[in-house]
């Protein structure tokens, strides 16, 4: 392999991105099949393929997940033979790999999932295998993709292992989760030092209120966005005695003395990763309901560029880090090309107005097969979202070919025009 040193984002440019999705939930049970994107979409075979269409899409960074439960078979031992050759090809081609170490799901000999006791230490073990093995190629980290909705998923609602559910199942995975993230920072730091860059990756969740929502929906909808950044907050060392959410968390048993570790120990962002969809991330609240701390997500709305400009501000403004948009997308039904021209767009004016915005990834490259065929029974081709750039098309036998669309096209234009650095671009310190 030939060595590389990837961009920290730090130097006033906006980098184009694209991303694999990489949602890895490998578990089966009686009415469960496993979830395993690169499988599904045929990416372990066409990974040189694949690799080779992000790089001529005129991104410059992708978002590439690890397999953990791959990688690590069994407790200790390590099998990194596919992933190799993954690395050399990613930097072959010129891409900055951000390095998804965790994107859902874990290996299947760790019982209980995230809550298992050793979770934390386990998780930032590999991930200091990883960075380890790579440590002159990769320096660009994601330690967890998206903690809350993890805690959603596997915690609230029981759709993924642990299968947990309500607000005290929510917060027994938001904890475990933030402690992992922690000791793999600290872990991936041990191993890099100052060469390492950390881009936290979190939804970028809003609420809509209807016209008739009074002011006990509108205060529920601040705890439940307060709810949504908790696992940051923890990460970031900020619940402490003036936290909104403090009550919540103590009655849920989470002990003082865990919040005074996170408040020791804290593991801040580089750059502070939003995602945002158009058609997924806006909670519709009508007037009789309210979205609480202790109650299931709302029914998603739909949201534009005002939705993205207020996600954006909003985690800029906690976590005082630089932001990148770290996945957008719509259906290809959904006028794809609009949304992409508007977010484009949009982002460019935000920066130039001075808004430290330094990255905007379209993810996924290729569609992606849908999270419900986790419990459908149709095959793969039922079940894909056409969501990518590049469209998925199933054969008769194999792996889905691959079809590049206007999308590809037009984000290697708007890529080519903006992403490279030009006079008054934001200078954006790390």
């Amino acid at each position: 392999m030939t060595s590389s040193t990837p961009t920290a984002f730090a130097d006033g440019r906006l980098h184009f991105a694209v991303g694999i999705e990489d949602t890895f939930v490998p578990h089966t049970r009686p009415g469960h099949r496993a979830l395993d994107e690169y499988e599904l979409t045929g990416h372990y075979d066409r990974w040189r393929q694949d690799i080779d269409l992000a790089a001529a899409s005129g991104a410059t960074a992708i978002r590439y997940g690890v397999p953990w439960y791959r990688v690590e078979p069994a407790p200790g031992r390590f099998e990194w033979t596919w992933l190799d050759r993954v690395v050399e090809h990613l930097l072959e081609v010129g891409l900055t790999p951000i390095v998804d170490l965790m994107h859902y799901g874990t290996p299947l000999w760790l019982d209980n999932q995230s809550i298992n006791a050793a979770y934390p230490q386990r998780v930032a073990d590999y991930a200091a295998a990883v960075a380890g093995r790579y440590a002159d190629l990769l320096h660009v980290y994601t330690p967890l993709n998206e903690p809350n909705i993890n805690a959603e998923w596997c915690g609230e609602t029981g759709a993924w292992p642990p299968y947990l559910t309500g607000a005290d199942g929510w917060l027994k995975v938001a904890v475990a989760v933030a402690h992992g993230i922690v000791l793999t920072q600290q872990a991936v730091r041990a191993e890099l030092g100052d060469r390492a860059t950390f881009v936290h990756v979190e939804a970028g969740l809003r609420y809509d209120l209807d016209d008739g929502a009074g002011d006990t929906a509108a205060d529920s909808v601040r705890r439940r966005e307060q709810r949504d950044l908790l696992i940051e907050d923890l990460v970031c060392g900020l619940v402490d005695d003036a936290h909104p959410l403090l009550g919540f968390v103590l009655a849920h048993g989470v002990t003082a003395d865990r919040l005074q570790w996170h408040r020791e120990h804290v593991a801040r962002p580089d750059v502070m990763g939003v995602n945002y969809y158009p058609h997924l991330s806006t909670g519709a609240v009508g007037g009789t309901g309210s979205p609480d701390v202790d109650a299931a997500p709302p029914p998603r709305g739909r949201s534009g560029v005002d939705g993205l400009d207020a996600v954006l501000r909003r985690f800029h403004q906690r976590y005082d880090a630089p932001v990148m948009l770290t996945e957008t997308s719509a259906r290809a039904t959904d006028d794809q090309l609009g949304w992409l021209d508007d977010s484009v767009a949009h982002v460019l004016a935000m920066r130039e107005g001075g808004f430290p915005v330094v990255g905007y990834t379209w993810f996924p490259l290729f569609d992606l097969v849908d999270w419900s065929y986790r419990t459908g029974t149709e095959p793969v081709a039922h079940y894909l979202e056409p969501l990518g750039a590049i469209r998925l098309v199933p054969g008769s036998a194999g792996s889905p070919a691959r079809e590049l669309t206007p999308t590809f096209e037009r984000f290697r234009a708007l890529a080519t025009a903006h992403g490279a650095g030009r006079p008054g671009d934001v200078a954006v310190a790390r």
